[in-house]
């Protein structure tokens, strides 16, 4: 349940909007909730929130919060949770502080059983608890071609009673590894198992540092007002001929020190206010937005970037869940997610986006929002990773944890780009070592060339 941001490990982070808060006159929210979804009970109690992460085969403790107002509670780490009941009080409502959408809660009787005997800690009960954490939650192991059942008759008997940790952790790795999806990770302390769509490279700082170098000294080196936001993860600069960039490595760590949630939208604020002023909106010709590294964060950030840039409100995506542990199928009801004009100066003209392998998670949900935007907007580069959900932290019985997607991102028609990613209208190549040899940005060109020529048209 905490927000995790996307690195080169491929942990990915739950992101969002701030939701109102409970009131006086509502019913209490303590009590004994199940999410739809999720695998999730959660105990509310003498202003204690605390999660159970269940599956058929267990129940282990999860994240706890305490109570800092009218329903709110707050995590360890800082992490802002809004809980409110509905429906009379039997239903509810929670939205983690930088998440987009709610999550449905249902009052039931008391813990399920399972949550009041201590877990087996054995090799076995831990091999039970990840694959079905991954039976229940993961939804893609059709589109992927993968029989998670042989999986399990394939590896199961490979684990016994002596079977050590560090075995258990390779055993795991191999179980996930076809998936290649890079919000799949195997976790045991410091070291971590993860990896991206093939033909991919994950964002990392020094990958981000090299490119940005390569960029500044390359594609810049005429620009004006080059200026680096939001603790060197925003950079802004005006092109000549009257075009602006805009690159965004992250839709998080605006604020030093791992601040909440409020601080980093402050402070992306106060860089949307620098670079989108009045004066700039009015003279902008096109304005290029570069994705190509960056490492994911906060979808509901990426949202607040998407609304300086329209004068219509429009649906970004909808979001579900898968919702039933038997049926890969069935998922939670779609919630949609809007942009809706920003307050203040917005810039409504042409927009290039350059995209690539290394555009992951809500880097990838805001190309997504940007997908339906009034007015013209072209996608230039590669397909970007593959990777929309917010990522569940599954805690094992001996400590080791999984990482793993329940959730997909449809399109108005209802399409999804988890495996394949979104696709450019323009396919160029993307920091590739030829690129760098020969000093060339082709995708950045190329969209200087479209903002110049077709105004961001596709045609």
């Amino acid at each position: 349940m905490r927000i995790v941001t996307v690195t080169a490990v491929a942990l990915a982070a739950l992101a969002g909007q701030a939701a109102p808060a409970a009131t006086a006159h509502q019913p209490t929210t303590d009590g004994i909730w199940r999410m739809d979804g999720y695998g999730t009970v959660l105990s509310i109690r003498n202003g204690t929130f605390q999660e159970y992460q269940t599956t058929a085969v267990s129940c282990l403790k999860g994240d706890s919060a305490q109570r800092t107002g009218p329903g709110t509670y707050t995590t360890p780490d800082g992490t802002v949770l809004t809980v409110r009941t509905r429906r009379g009080g039997d239903q509810g409502l929670m939205r983690v502080e930088g998440s987009v959408g709610d999550r449905n809660l249902r009052r039931i009787p008391e813990l399920p059983d399972a949550c009041a005997r201590p877990a087996s800690q054995g090799p076995l009960a831990v091999f039970d608890v990840f694959w079905q954490s991954f039976e229940e939650n993961y939804p893609f192991f059709s589109a992927k071609g993968i029989d998670w059942h042989a999986v399990r008759d394939q590896y199961r008997p490979t684990v016994h009673a002596e079977t050590t940790r560090d075995e258990l952790y390779a055993v795991f790795s191999e179980m996930v590894a076809p998936l290649h999806d890079s919000h799949v990770a195997v976790q045991d302390g410091d070291r971590v198992f993860a990896q991206g769509r093939p033909g991919t490279v994950m964002p990392t700082p020094e990958l981000d540092t090299k490119v940005k170098t390569f960029i500044v000294a390359h594609d810049l080196k005429n620009a004006r007002n080059l200026q680096d936001f939001a603790n060197g993860r925003i950079t802004y600069a005006d092109l000549p001929g009257g075009q602006g960039y805009l690159r965004i490595s992250g839709f998080g760590g605006y604020a030093a020190g791992g601040a909440p949630y409020a601080a980093q939208l402050a402070e992306l604020d106060r860089t949307l206010d620098t670079v989108l002023s009045k004066e700039r909106t009015q003279r902008l010709k096109g304005l290029v937005i570069d994705l190509r590294i960056n490492g994911g964060g906060s979808d509901a950030l990426g949202i607040h970037i998407a609304e300086r840039l329209t004068d219509t409100p429009y649906l970004a995506y909808s979001k579900r869940a898968r919702n039933d542990p038997a049926d890969p199928t069935r998922h939670t009801r779609p919630q949609p997610v809007y942009v809706t004009p920003a307050q203040g100066p917005r810039y409504t003209g042409p927009v290039a986006v350059l995209t690539g392998g290394s555009t992951v998670s809500a880097g990838e949900t805001f190309t997504q929002a940007l997908m339906d935007r009034p007015g013209r907007t072209v996608r230039i580069g590669q397909p970007t990773q593959g990777v929309f959900s917010d990522v569940m932290q599954r805690r094992l019985p001996n400590g080791m944890s999984a990482w793993l997607p329940n959730e997909e991102f449809l399109t108005r028609s209802g399409r999804t780009f988890d495996g394949t990613g979104i696709p450019p209208h323009f396919t160029e190549p993307v920091f590739t070592q030829d690129e760098f040899d020969e000093k060339k940005d082709s995708a950045f060109d190329r969209a200087l060339n479209v903002l110049r020529n077709h105004g961001g048209t596709t045609s």
